[in-house]
């Protein structure tokens, strides 16, 4: 009897060999920081499950992207000595893939995953920008006494010396805006990207050349992914996120990107699904415009 290959997008070896495959999935099931809903360890097979039934086709680019090769590695097991060594494997398992001259994307778990993927990539491109779409900042440098925690996250991708650049924001801290200011981080909100024309080119002004995406899934709105641990009313749409992405790929060189914060809900497979497409979306675009790692 044949089965459905449990790998994104259920290819065949053909397209999922690690040595042939420009793209390298990496599962990462951690949610221990959450500090609201919780389930994100969950996402990652989600994701996987759900990408399935994802078609090939691109209708928007006009073509298949599988067959530039997408290998799935298994799930990082999660490491019960706390925080600081999760992030430790977390950084040494996307260091390999990084260094094997892979595109890489996670799959989350929490958004606190992050810190150590992009930490990763920065051994390789030393001017990094890091593209947040997201709901909030996650700029504290502490929330519940843990400096890890996913409300944490992108202070600790400052403190890496990236260029963090959020997008479709909707939720900040006193702490949070103070610290942005201080460090010149010039968020646009969610309301800049739904009412002012020229809210893309101030993202893009605000990118260098290679550029992180991190997609915490709470970017958009929760009507179409309620499946998240911290959901903010008022977010983004499916197009203007797949725009967004198109415009950096064209414009920019991504190197590298994460999927977090999905946090399945029992008999549905909304936000999944839609997390599964975005993934695809974006490989195509990275494909598409020949931009990316190696190019």
């Amino acid at each position: 009897m044949s089965s459905t290959p449990n790998n994104f997008l259920a290819l065949e070896s053909t397209h999922s060999e690690y040595d042939s495959s420009r793209f390298v999935v990496l599962p990462i099931p951690y949610d221990a920081t959450a500090t609201f809903g919780t389930g994100s360890r969950h996402g990652p097979s989600a994701i996987i499950s759900a990408s399935a039934h994802v078609e090939y086709y691109d209708d928007e680019l006009a073509r298949e992207y599988h067959d530039v090769g997408i290998a799935t590695l298994d799930p990082l097991e999660t490491n019960a000595a706390g925080p600081d060594a999760m992030h430790a494997d977390i950084f040494r398992a996307a260091k390999k893939i990084v260094d094997d001259g892979k595109f890489l994307i996670g799959l989350g778990g929490d958004h606190s995953i992050t810190a150590g993927l992009v930490r990763a990539v920065l051994g390789q491109h030393k001017k990094l920008s890091v593209l947040q779409i997201d709901a909030h900042l996650d700029l504290r440098d502490k929330y519940q006494e843990s400096k890890y925690s996913h409300a944490c996250v992108m202070r600790r991708v400052v403190e890496l010396g990236a260029n963090v650049v959020p997008v479709g924001i909707r939720s900040v801290s006193q702490e949070e805006h103070r610290f942005a200011k201080r460090a010149k981080i010039k968020p646009i909100s969610a309301r800049e990207c739904m009412f002012e024309d020229n809210s893309l080119d101030h993202m893009m002004d605000q990118l260098g050349d290679d550029v992180y995406v991190t997609i915490d899934i709470d970017g958009f709105d929760p009507s179409l992914a309620p499946g998240t641990g911290t959901p903010e009313p008022g977010g983004l749409d499916w197009y203007q996120v797949t725009g967004l992405l198109q415009l950096v790929a064209l414009e920019k060189r991504i190197v590298a990107a994460d999927v977090v914060e999905v946090s399945p809900i029992p008999g549905q497979c909304m936000t999944e699904y839609l997390a599964a497409r975005l993934i695809y979306k974006l490989i195509g675009y990275v494909t598409h415009t020949g931009l990316t790692v190696g190019s």
